[in-house]
């Protein structure tokens, strides 16, 4: 899921034809098929990834859409799925998973149930998940460094947290490709939306990848991304930058979150408003943690921020 218009010094890659239900081979034992729900956060729609031949897993089903699971199950008839691996647990990426585990018998493979990053505070509402899916629940929970094996490939887990809490990546080793869900997508920034997701935990999963192998990403919306390390370095440079202008707006003086959006996020999609708010929370959570910032009470979306070597105004 994307969190908004982003920086020109970010490469990214908006060149996706691909055409839903239409299952396309990007490399010797990996195939997409690309869900029909394209949106502001979802860009063209879901990627589902078919990874071997004759026997093979499935990585994100993707949302409630019968039309995209009978495409799936198009692309590998006559073959036997034998995994079914989660990513995480947003609406656009793990609802039909029951659809294709119903078909195929194959058991279903994640890191866990939906959970926040954090403990929500009083003054908080649930709606602020309501993109979750409460309702997943894998056959096997897997942690960082599990070993998923099939016939003629090998996933390795990777924890990835920031996204969701429970966010997982799937590296193929030998082919150093890293199936990154939605925490590095190549058309735009991914976003971060307290209490589902982290700033901390998503900068240090980025600083992670960084120091990995893989050097190519399928991600859950978009194009492949190629020189995958050269693109997590721009995409933490931009996380900076966003700070520093979040900074930047509060020298100025005290500001609510809708101010500083309007200040860092120029020429915004009037429908991406609220997410770039919830990830300027983010970003204020970790601040505020830091004692950078301060505020009245919890961090939250309607609270007032402050430099905290300013008196409040």
């Amino acid at each position: 899921m994307s969190d908004s218009n982003v920086n020109e010094d970010v490469p990214f890659n908006r060149n996706f034809p691909l055409k839903p239900g239409v299952a396309e081979e990007v490399m010797p034992g990996v195939r997409r098929v690309l869900c029909n729900n394209p949106s502001p956060f979802t860009f063209t729609g879901t990627v589902s990834y078919i990874v071997g031949r004759g026997k093979v897993a499935i990585i994100d089903p993707g949302p409630d859409d019968e039309a995209h699971a009978k495409a799936l199950l198009d692309a590998v008839r006559g073959e036997t799925v034998t995994h079914i691996l989660v990513t995480h647990t947003h609406r656009d990426h793990s609802p039909n998973t029951p659809r294709i585990k119903a078909a195929t018998g194959a058991p279903v493979y994640a890191e866990g149930v939906h959970r926040a990053s954090r403990p929500y505070y009083d003054s908080e509402k649930m709606s602020t998940e309501s993109g979750a899916d409460r309702d997943f629940k894998p056959d096997i929970e897997i942690r960082d460094g599990d070993v998923i094996a099939g016939d003629g490939w090998t996933l390795e887990a990777v924890a990835t947290p920031g996204h969701t809490a429970n966010h997982m990546a799937f590296a193929w080793p030998e082919r150093k490709v890293l199936f990154v869900g939605d925490h590095v997508m190549g058309w735009s920034t991914s976003i971060v939306a307290p209490p589902d997701g982290s700033m901390v935990d998503y900068m240090a999963s980025l600083h992670r990848l960084a120091a990995r192998e893989e050097h190519l990403y399928f991600s859950g919306h978009g194009p492949e991304i190629p020189d995958a390390q050269k693109f997590v370095r721009f995409l933490i440079r931009h996380r900076q930058a966003r700070e520093a202008s979040i900074l930047h707006r509060l020298a100025k003086g005290e500001a609510d979150i809708p101010t500083i959006v309007r200040a860092s996020y120029i020429g915004i999609d009037p429908r991406l408003t609220g997410a770039a708010g919830y990830s300027v929370l983010a970003h204020l959570e970790d601040l505020v943690a830091r004692g950078v910032v301060a505020t009245e009470g919890d961090p939250v979306i309607g609270g007032s921020y402050r430099l905290a070597n300013k008196t409040s105004e």
